[in-house]
């Protein structure tokens, strides 16, 4: 009865969708999204502080740190636990699957990922999981979108429009920051959409916003004074945004090199347990690397830098001792990735947004402390904290801008603007020379899956092969002679006749231009065969192939049609460019937003 009744009220939501305008019903759909988006934000930031509160609310001696070894390894399982048997798909690396989603899937998205990733990664950062949970708040958001458009019947343009209102709206809600919502969503999401389009982003972030600002209070993410900005110190800025350029390339590089290495074990328990002890040995020497670490970057806004170093044992050599400072802080650089490859990999779910900002502010206090105990000049080091957020984020993930606005948007003030804009420039700039993708971009870059602002190459990304298949073509077989292929020829309606053996092995093809001078023949009929009257391919494809590389094919072979096989060779169909032309065509027309 159930049942029947959400399908009776799925029918009248889409005819009463059907009434309204489109404009509008995107409109009204985005306050809904946004609904959506900041609640889920606002649970998924209670959960982990609950979580947190439970674990570690009680700590006060530096004994109490040995539970940091253990903690983590236990958040890790329960998660692998609970996507293994409960949710039975991969909901790793969410802003990935979102681009993927987009680009492969006509942007619908699982109805699970609505929650699933909130349980997940609720339990890997609440136990000191090493991740950030905006990756998976925004595959949550993503996924309330793209349901929301999927109960309704919609396009997939409007589809794809409501999933980045969905990522826009989760942005904005778990940092309380509606323009890099929406600009989140512009660089690293969604690439060819026109000016129309942004308003309901900006609605849905706006609406997002606002919930959190209900259920959380008016805080921004990270209070404290900022330092006056100087003009003497921009030099400072952009030598340190080309140092955080070089931190971004040690930061992509590592991560994907350290996730794929220990994935190389193929038992899930055995990659577990080498991840969890691994993970809790580097907590247990660097507390900082526990959880998201934004306590830590508020520590260090505040000029409280003793604080953020955690209940360790270590405390009593930091103190009294100036280098050792900054010189334990970059050591919890360059560990976050591996802490972060060690949780991803080994079961847990969260992402690399939370540990991008963290390792920038972790990067902006060593700088700035190290230039001031050098005597060489004073910098704020408070201001080089929050700068360094920028120049990471700029660089890891490719998008200065929402790097700037996050950033300013979190703090509170656009105080810092300038050296903001500085660094991110220079951070991105510096990351372009050695690598062109993002952290999210480069693990299906070299699928050919990748939508960019290239709208031929976009459009050519979203057709799939496999869909422009034409297979009524005739098949002759190898040992047949002129008079059997006359007869196949004289009931086919094409000009092409691919040649397969018994066991449906493509061998060649014949053209019918081939056998005009001979067809009519009747002494040859039996004295000839398709061997003596076929041509080789000039190339192949196969049906999961991307078309852009189908299309360099034709290109280069100058052919109108290419045979499609499978790995095997065996004979599937043709594939024409007139076809995907008209393909192309439709294509254009369903993604354009204009």
């Amino acid at each position: 009865m159930f049942v029947e009744a959400v399908k009776k009220a799925i029918v009248k939501l889409r005819q009463y969708a059907g009434r309204i305008p489109e404009d509008r019903l995107l409109l009204l759909l985005a306050i809904v999204v946004g609904l959506g988006c900041g609640l889920a934000a606002v649970l998924l930031k209670q959960l982990i502080h609950l979580f947190q509160w439970i674990m570690t609310g009680w700590f006060n001696t530096p004994s109490d740190s040995f539970l940091y070894f253990v903690y983590p390894g236990v958040g890790m399982l329960l998660a692998m636990l609970f996507v293994k048997y409960v949710v039975r798909d991969n909901i790793g690396h969410g802003v990935t699957r979102v681009l993927l989603a987009v680009s492969k899937n006509e942007s619908k998205i699982r109805s699970h990922n609505m929650w699933s990733s909130l349980v997940a990664s609720s339990a890997t950062i609440g136990f000191g999981g090493s991740v950030g949970a905006e990756a998976p708040i925004v595959y949550t958001g993503a996924a309330i979108g793209s349901n929301v458009a999927r109960v309704l019947g919609l396009s997939y343009k409007n589809m794809t429009i409501l999933l980045g209102c969905g990522a826009a709206g989760a942005v904005a809600g778990i940092f309380k920051a509606p323009l890099a919502g929406v600009l989140f969503t512009l660089e690293i999401l969604l690439f060819n959409l026109s000016m129309s389009s942004l308003l309901p982003f900006v609605v849905s972030s706006i609406t997002a916003t606002t919930v959190s600002y209900l259920f959380l209070g008016e805080m921004v993410q990270f209070e404290n004074t900022i330092s006056a900005f100087a003009m003497s110190n921009i030099p400072y800025y952009i030598v340190f945004g080309v140092i955080c350029g070089f931190a971004s390339l040690y930061f992509t590089r590592t991560t994907l090199s350290l996730e794929g290495w220990i994935k190389k074990i193929d038992n899930p328990y055995k990659r577990w347990l080498v991840s969890a002890l691994s993970l809790g040995f580097l907590i247990f020497v660097f507390p900082p690397l526990y959880g998201e670490g934004y306590d830590v970057i508020s520590a260090l806004l505040n000029n409280d830098p003793e604080n953020a170093v955690g209940t360790s044992f270590f405390q009593t050599y930091l103190t009294g001792k100036p280098w050792i400072l900054p010189l334990f802080f970059f050591m919890v650089f360059i560990f976050k990735v591996f802490s972060m490859s060690f949780t991803n990999a080994g079961g847990g779910v969260g992402g690399t947004f939370g540990p991008t900002l963290f390792v920038g502010g972790i990067l902006g206090f060593v700088v700035a402390r190290s230039v001031n105990l050098s005597g060489f000049a004073v910098l704020p080091e408070d201001n080089f904290v929050l700068v360094g957020m920028a120049g990471l984020m700029a660089g890891v993930m490719q998008a200065p801008l929402t790097a700037i606005f996050l950033i300013a948007e979190i703090t509170g003030g656009y105080v810092l603007l300038m050296p903001l804009i500085i660094t991110s420039a220079a951070s991105f700039a510096t990351i372009r020379i050695f690598e062109p993708y993002s952290i999210y971009t480069k693990r299906i870059a070299k699928q050919g899956a990748l939508l960019t602002h290239d709208s031929d190459h976009a459009v050519l990304t979203l057709l799939k092969t496999e869909n422009l298949i034409e297979r009524n073509f005739s098949k002759v077989l190898i040992n047949q002679s002129l008079g059997e292929i006359t007869e196949i020829i004289s009931h086919s309606k094409r000009n092409i006749f691919p040649v397969v053996d018994s066991r449906n092995i493509l061998q060649g093809i014949i053209y019918l231009d081939d056998l005009r001078e001979v067809m009519f023949d009747r002494a040859l009929y039996e004295k000839r065969n398709a061997y003596s009257f076929m041509k080789a391919s000039p190339e192949y494809v196969t049906a999961d192939e991307s078309m852009d590389s189908v299309m360099k094919k034709f290109e280069y072979t100058g052919a109108w049609n290419l045979p499609v096989v499978d790995e095997n060779r065996a004979y599937i169909g043709f594939v024409s460019k007139s076809k995907i032309f008209s393909a192309y065509r439709e294509q254009l027309r369903q993604v354009s937003h204009d």
